[in-house]
């Protein structure tokens, strides 16, 4: 997966948002301008490259048992240009999505199909009830889960820990105190962070804020905030940035060799894994799909594991004894009701997907049919573990449910902004008016 495998629209899906409210009218679902041969389902997504190829694979052996053929097309900028397909009637028949709040927004519409009763079955019988309620719209859900992802997870060097003396923490007060004991030791900022990612720049920060609502505020400020019940300015969303200010804004801890608190939003991905391998930094936060970008002494892919080259653990809660974490996903819709189609979507929402898929590597699934073993990397098995606990607090990524305008446009840019020096009180009033 890339570093980023649930970020979602471009700023251009603004555009395309508005093509619809514009438009005056429901669009009723209509078949494609220009329809598929028979037995042969189109799919399109955000998912390219390697992971698109594993894609495919998944489903290799399945097209030939029930002859039919998937022709999926990936593309970084899917979630801008799916709402103008749609207009222009000509969606594909299945669409995967990384943000549930472009799919209820085309539900509103009239563009996809509710889920049928056998698709809507594997979604109450595999998957966490809380999933469906991110795409239902209406009393009607139109988008079953796909895959998963963890976000928050602190990646350190074992061997780095255990020269230093150090432990992993418990508590965010821990987080502090090892962030504290690392600086002193080692005379360097024990951070790296880069919100430098084109369109995307400043999904990072996102994530930070997003993790210390759900710690410090806690889950039921995290909907009301994510519903719009209560706004970026309210102080509770206030002292999240807060927090995250204590490491991200302080200059003696974060970036150093990199270029301190200013080069973080010239960083990218990339050029944090560097820092990190090469003992720059001693902590970073990111996605589980960061393990993509990190290797060895070697050169060759790192080892993540307790006692490998690199391990995480995931960002602390304020709270001992508590579990909350953030995390994304993908999900499938449908634009067609075609026989084929929906047995496809069917196929897709099935725990046989999910082995198949899981089995391949580089993906998680919130399939709690599937055993956690199933993971091909320590790291996957345990954001599996954490997924299916019942004991976890988990809260879908806060920016991918809220109005495009927010959660891929002011949201973003605010932390952009955050981090060159705009105060937050101003940052937070600015994201406040923009939520219409």
């Amino acid at each position: 997966m890339s570093a980023r495998p649930f970020r979602f629209a471009t700023p251009l899906v603004l555009l395309a948002a508005a093509v619809l409210v514009l438009s005056g009218c429901s669009s009723q679902v209509a078949e494609r301008a220009n329809p598929t041969p028979p037995h042969v389902v189109t799919v399109e997504g955000p998912i390219t490259d390697h992971d698109a190829d594993l894609l495919s694979a998944s489903w290799k052996a399945w097209e030939k048992a029930n002859n039919i053929t998937i022709l999926y097309t990936g593309t970084p900028d899917f979630e801008s240009s799916i709402a103008v397909e749609a207009q222009q009637n000509n969606a594909p028949d299945l669409a995967i999505f990384a943000q549930p709040g472009i799919v209820g927004d085309l539900a509103k519409r009239g563009y996809l199909q509710p889920l049928p009763s056998s698709v809507m079955s594997n979604v109450t019988k595999n998957f966490p009830a809380a999933w469906s309620g991110y795409t239902t719209t209406g009393g009607s859900d139109y988008a079953a889960p796909l895959l998963a992802s963890v976000n928050g997870w602190v990646f350190y060097s074992p061997k780095q820990f255990a020269a230093l003396g150090v432990s992993v923490p418990t508590t965010w007060k821990e987080l502090l105190a090892l962030t504290e004991e690392i600086k002193n030791t080692t005379g360097s900022a024990p951070w790296c962070e880069g919100f430098s990612d084109g369109a995307e720049s400043g999904a990072d920060g996102e994530s930070w804020v997003d993790d210390l609502v759900l710690r410090s505020a806690g889950a039921t400020v995290y909907d009301q905030w994510v519903n719009h019940e209560i706004s970026f300015a309210d102080p509770r969303i206030e002292a999240a940035f807060n927090d995250v200010a204590t490491v991200l804004l302080d200059p003696t801890l974060v970036n150093a060799g990199v270029g301190g608190v200013a080069s973080i939003n010239t960083a990218t991905t990339p050029r944090v894994a560097s820092a990190l391998e090469s003992g720059q930094c001693a902590l970073t936060h990111q996605p589980s799909s960061f393990v993509n970008q990190l290797t060895n002494a070697k050169g060759t892919q790192a080892k993540i594991a307790p006692d490998g080259d690199y391990w995480a653990f995931p960002l602390p809660p304020v709270t001992a004894g508590t579990t909350p974490v953030t995390g994304g996903g993908y999900f499938v819709s449908a634009f067609s009701a075609s026989a084929d189609t929906v047995k496809v979507q069917q196929y897709l929402s099935s725990s046989a997907w999910a082995t198949s898929r899981v089995k391949l590597g580089g993906a998680i699934s919130p399939d709690l049919a599937l055993p956690a073993s199933l993971g091909s990397t320590p790291l996957e098995q345990e954001s599996t573990k954490l997924l299916q606990s019942k004991s976890t607090i988990f809260r879908f990524d806060a920016a991918a449910l809220m109005p495009a305008v927010v959660g891929s446009g002011t949201y973003l840019s605010g932390m952009v902004d955050w981090v060159n020096g705009t105060p937050t009180k101003t940052v937070l009033k600015t994201i406040t008016l923009s939520w219409h």
